[in-house]
């Protein structure tokens, strides 16, 4: 394998990668590119091995450079002797199920901020170097949303919203505004932006190397479960993987609050590369807080259910009819419960990872749709139709 160079010109010299939440959907992806494309080793923490089972199997050219150790970070004392071992740790460890924040509230707080603690300080105390995975729901909501419908000033910021610099979310400046207490669907946001002031002040007061990584909605194979397959059969995944579990049922998509909410999404793939460039570039991304996304790929969560129905998205992978009523609006407290709040609006500035790491997403949403989509058909039709014969009544 040619030697790799880093965005200045530098040999790239192999590093041993601690990597917290190695077996989720964005560790199986980044495992794969270390392994495939570079000497890097990487140390494999996670409680489940699943998405990453292909990569584990003995035999591989890669076998030697990476280990997986079966942990649950809350109680295990070999976590810091790991960190110790390693060049850079990567913290994926996290709930992150919006239907997660209102019904396990302070499992979600101590999963996004207490267990992160002691990550953040065996990092600090021994002078290793951490790439922390945040989010973009840190920034919370638009000024403009918290104004009552019929509000003057309501309408005034709609007229000032068209100018980007009024909703367009930067890393050193937007404020995180937060919806109140008794919104329990806030837990996540918080306990990630508390987390964030922690690894900043590590920084600050004690040297600690840190990136911080803000994704906005990446989106890819094996991005999340289906509910009775491979997850709890109560369970209520994150939205592209619900619209999924509805095609694959061949019922309509059911868009929270009319799904006026707006999003963007980022392949996978693309917000791989962008990592791998702050693992291999640490003069350019030490001390930076990077957002991860595409803001070419916005549309409302309404427009993004037609694109997989009516612009026959999922037609085209699956081969099935088009759905006679594409999507149902339900309300949040039907399908969340009490205390779900959200965002109306998240659009990342790109200014900062463009200039420090060079890095642009390329992929359109209608591509990164019908990957993943067909990733989902592919992987899924079969046990569904399983599922589904087996909950049918009998004669």
């Amino acid at each position: 394998m040619a030697a790799r160079l880093d965005l200045d010109g530098q040999v790239i010299e192999p590093l041993k990668i601690c990597m917290i939440g190695a077996g989720g959907f964005i560790g199986s992806h980044l495992c794969e590119k270390l392994m495939w494309e570079t000497q890097h080793s990487v140390l494999a923490i996670d409680v489940y091995s699943d998405k990453i089972q292909h990569l584990l199997e003995p035999g591989q050219s890669w076998s030697s450079r990476i280990e997986f150790h079966r942990i649950n970070i809350k109680h295990d004392s070999r976590l810091e002797g790991l960190i110790k071992l390693a060049d850079l740790t990567i913290n994926l460890a996290a709930i992150c199920t919006p239907a997660d924040y209102n019904t396990r509230p302070l499992d979600t707080i101590y999963s996004n901020f207490i267990d992160a603690l002691p990550v953040v300080r065996y990092c600090s105390d021994n002078n290793k170097r951490l790439i922390h995975f945040s989010t973009c729901e840190v920034y919370g909501k638009t000024i403009g949303s918290f104004l009552p419908e019929d509000s003057s000033l309501r309408k005034a910021c709609i007229l000032f919203f068209l100018d980007p610099s009024y909703y367009v979310l930067k890393e050193d400046e937007s404020p995180c505004i937060f919806g109140p207490i008794e919104k329990q669907r806030w837990s996540y946001a918080c306990a990630k932006q508390l987390i964030e002031r922690v690894i900043y002040a590590e920084g600050a007061e004690n040297g600690l190397e840190f990136t911080i990584v803000r994704p906005f909605n990446w989106i890819g194979p094996r991005m999340d479960f289906i509910p009775g397959i491979d997850g709890p059969s109560e369970g209520v995944p994150r939205v592209l993987a619900c619209f999924s579990t509805n095609l694959l049922k061949s019922e309509p998509l059911k868009l929270v609050d009319g799904g006026q909410s707006q999003r963007t999404f980022v392949y996978i793939k693309d917000a791989i590369d962008a990592v791998m460039r702050m693992v291999e570039n640490p003069q350019r991304a030490n001390g930076y807080v990077f957002n991860v996304g595409n803001p070419d790929n916005e549309v409302t969560v309404r427009e993004l259910a037609l694109m997989m129905t009516e612009a026959s998205v999922y037609t085209k992978v699956s081969g099935r009819p088009q759905l006679d009523e594409p999507t149902i609006d339900v309300s949040s407290k039907e399908f969340y419960g009490e205390g779900y709040d959200d965002s109306d609006k998240r659009i990342p500035d790109m200014t900062i990872i463009k200039k420090q790491l060079e890095w642009e997403p390329k992929t359109s949403l209608f591509d990164l749709l019908e990957s993943t989509l067909t990733y989902q058909h592919k992987t899924y039709a079969r046990a569904m139709q399983q599922l589904l014969s087996k909950s049918l009544p009998t004669a």
